[in-house]
């Protein structure tokens, strides 16, 4: 096996003629590439050049030899290229675990900056359930997730992001969008649309029903916020959901969020493996979310981690 040093100076007399112009390409002295030469020719078992008259020659066996160690040196310098690329953030695959809500969101405009300052990065979004995104960090199979509501998982960091509103979604028309703020009272009646009982919004509607004594059914159970919002455009009913709902979702202007209380707020929380180091890539998407949050307006959290 030859060593990187036997190889480059083999490769240099090749292309250059002479043990002498090799050693001054390579700044070492003549005797020591010399030296070099017979090194390799002794660990390959034969020959690599013939003296003739003071010329070197390559042998058979060199001309065959050359092109391979091209190739290992065109991938040597590719490996320094990309690891120089890795450290300059300009190289490298980002993976993004996350509930569909904050996908479509918060993440186009996210994305996108972060693209503009390293668009050697491949991006990867994934759209999942809660539970998934924080199995993907855990796993180490997605370098940042983001959900809303709480998450217990040993093998992840939570630390929270921007807050919103539970609201009530509603057509512009509807005689409850005048009101500025809607009650389990005040939806006696109306066929409702929400997610999940069991999902983490769901359960704050259940709850803040029942702590009104307001009996709640729901009419029409959607697993994502934009078929909630499809309802509602034809008038199949008023949507309980979160503040994320209509950001992303109202580029009509058809329909209206109102405040529903006594709901407390709805917290999204970005997600981090507990067992590796923050990537480097994932720091500075996660400075461009904090970015993105406040030029929404959105209430901004401090990053506070949590188990």
């Amino acid at each position: 096996m030859l060593s990187l040093r036997e190889m480059d100076v083999f490769r240099r007399v090749m292309e250059l003629g002479s043990i002498t112009a090799a050693a001054n390409a390579l700044r070492i002295s003549q005797p020591a590439a010399s030296r070099l030469i017979k090194q390799a020719e002794e660990r390959l078992g034969f020959p690599l050049f013939l003296r003739h008259r003071k010329r070197l020659i390559p042998t058979t066996e060199a001309k065959a030899l050359f092109p391979e160690t091209i190739g290992a040196f065109a991938a040597i310098d590719s490996v320094h290229r990309l690891a120089g690329n890795l450290k300059a953030g300009q190289s490298g695959m980002l993976t993004i675990a996350t509930i569909p809500a904050l996908a479509n969101v918060l993440l186009p405009a996210a994305v996108q900056r972060f693209r503009v300052a390293r668009n050697g990065v491949s991006v990867r979004l994934l759209a999942v359930s809660a539970h998934e995104s924080a199995m993907l960090v855990a796993e180490q199979r997605a370098d940042l997730g983001l959900i809303i509501g709480p998450m217990t998982h040993s093998d992840v960091v939570m630390s929270d992001l921007c807050a919103v509103s539970l609201g009530c979604v509603l057509p512009k028309k509807h005689p409850l969008a005048r009101k500025t703020e809607l009650r389990p009272s005040d939806l006696q009646g109306e066929t409702l649309i929400g997610l999940s009982p069991h999902l983490p919004l769901g359960v704050q509607v259940v709850r803040a029903f029942s702590e009104a004594n307001v009996p709640l059914h729901l009419s029409i159970e959607v697993t994502q916020t934009t078929v909630a919002l499809a309802l509602v455009r034809a008038a199949a009913g008023v949507a309980l959901l979160d503040g994320f709902a209509l950001l992303g979702g109202n580029s009509r202007g058809d329909l209206v969020l109102r405040p529903f209380k006594p709901a407390g707020p709805i917290v999204a929380r970005v997600l981090h493996p507990r067992h590796r180091p923050v990537t480097r890539l994932a720091q500075e998407f996660s400075g461009i979310l904090h970015t993105v949050v406040r030029e929404m307006g959105l209430i901004r959290l401090k990053a506070k981690p949590r188990a």
